[in-house]
């Protein structure tokens, strides 16, 4: 009797444990990184992204609810990463692109043009909120939103790298 209940200890413990790791697993990194052919290399934790300027926006979510991210927009980041931004952004700058990366290796392309005021000003955000309260579990702690774009697609949840890329040197 009292090895049947060992055994069975033994087990709880061992599916706990497994819970736990793949409960990591589910989540992102806790630093976002800003790499690449910038000025200014960064690893932003949620702090840090809490003292940035901030934004809202309400996206559509399939059953027709409405969801509010809050978030740093893309450009202050790359801005404060020494991205070639505002009065910067001609010429050679214009060929240039963010590669954002998801922990499971999903990747998208944006470029400075889309995220820049005096383009095409595209607000994307990179939220560390959704309706006020952290990004859960495979949702974050980092994700991209892109309220404007018709298909959610680069929207990248798990957001772990934006990698900046300039192709003309």
């Amino acid at each position: 009797m009292r090895f049947s209940i060992l055994i069975a200890i033994s087990a709880g413990l061992a599916f706990a444990q497994n819970a736990k790791e793949n409960t990591k697993q589910e989540t992102g990194p806790s630093v976002l990184a800003v790499t690449g052919d910038v000025a200014t290399p960064l690893s932003l934790k949620a702090e840090d992204l809490a003292g940035m300027p901030r934004e809202k926006v309400t996206i559509p979510e399939q059953d027709g609810s409405l969801i509010e991210y809050e978030g740093v927009p893309l450009v202050e980041i790359m801005k404060k990463a020494g991205a070639p931004l505002g009065g910067q952004l001609r010429k050679n700058a214009l060929a240039s692109y963010i590669l954002a990366k998801a922990q499971d290796g999903y990747q998208v392309v944006f470029t400075l043009g889309e995220i820049d005021a005096a383009f095409a000003n595209e607000k994307i955000l990179v939220a560390d909120k959704r309706d006020g309260k952290p990004l859960f579990g495979y949702q974050g702690p980092f994700r991209l939103v892109c309220p404007n774009d018709k298909a959610g697609a680069r929207s990248v949840r798990m957001l772990q790298t934006l990698e900046f890329v300039k192709l003309l040197k």
